[in-house]
């Protein structure tokens, strides 16, 4: 199928969404292939539609003639009991992020999990994988633990405020990595399971424009270990910063960003989005929304 023949129609359905930087980051990609793409956030709060009537919205869209969408907030889950099939990974997951219109049929994908193994694989080449801890266990905490896993961390502790949740979710993907050592607990026990880490990985909000903060004790943190973070409003967080300070390797959470878009934009369009182009314009987006504040 030629490229020049097609043309892209994609939302981007949760809440608060107005302000993504993804509808620039992949209009701008298509613009560099020759593509004719449009990208629209539908924001539930402007639309005044509960996450619950996630399912319906499709349906609509599709009726609209939409090809395709990114599902975020609070709807990656909900989403699931409207499709009609389902990747393994997003199975897995028990999330997607990513729905493909295919001969009418809703297909889910999760690209928040390649997108951050790619990041790991291209940003911090040869980490060492030995001993991770993970702080954060909701939809994007797992993600980023699955690709740790997959990646072939020997032990991943996965922490968070709910240890109840974090244990759940670390025996539900321990299932997956019998190989693997899964551990999940409370925060409070951070301290103790970073003595003995080679990598730390913030998955939580704190560290946002809107949860300003460090999560973590920068004391805590030494050259021995290399330090992720999925947050990138900003992408200097202030974790990142204090890790540089301490002299460890640092993954910003942009990596992840661009990651999650350039696998989607692929899913969509079946063409390979170039990844450097694509994180020099992301870089390009939050510095200009800097300067704006």
């Amino acid at each position: 199928m030629s490229t020049t023949a097609q043309s892209y129609l994609v939302g981007l359905i949760g809440d608060g969404v107005l302000p993504s930087l993804t509808p620039p980051m992949h209009e701008h990609e298509a613009d560099a292939h020759g593509l004719r793409y449009l990208y629209r956030p539908l924001d539930l709060a402007m639309m005044g539609r509960r996450p619950e009537q996630v399912g319906d919205i499709l349906h609509e869209a599709v009726g609209l003639g939409y090809n395709a969408f990114n599902i975020t907030f609070p709807c990656k889950q909900l989403a699931i009991a409207h499709l009609d099939e389902i990747a393994e990974d997003a199975q897995r997951l028990e999330a997607v992020n990513t729905v493909l219109v295919q001969d009418g049929r809703l297909i889910g994908h999760n690209t928040d999990r390649s997108g951050f193994a790619s990041g790991l694989a291209t940003g911090l080449p040869g980490a060492d994988l030995t001993r991770v801890v993970l702080m954060g266990s909701g939809g994007a905490g797992s993600a980023v633990a699955y690709a740790i896993l997959e990646a072939g961390a020997e032990r991943l502790d996965i922490l968070d405020l709910d240890a109840d949740r974090a244990t759940e979710r670390a025996n539900h993907l321990a299932a997956y990595f019998p190989g693997a050592r899964v551990h999940g607990g409370g925060i409070d026990e951070l301290p103790v399971r970073l003595t003995r880490a080679t990598g730390l990985v913030n998955a939580t909000p704190v560290g946002m424009h809107h949860h300003p903060g460090i999560p973590v004790d920068a004391a805590l943190l030494d050259a021995r270990l290399w330090v992720g973070d999925i947050v990138y409003r900003p992408v200097r967080t202030p974790l990142i910063v204090a890790a540089e300070a301490a002299g460890c390797r640092v993954l910003d959470g942009g990596n992840m960003a661009v990651g999650q878009a350039v696998d989607a934009f692929g899913l969509i369009t079946g063409v390979t989005a170039d990844r450097v182009r694509m994180r020099a314009h992301f870089l390009a987006l939050v510095d200009a929304e800097s300067a704006a504040h």
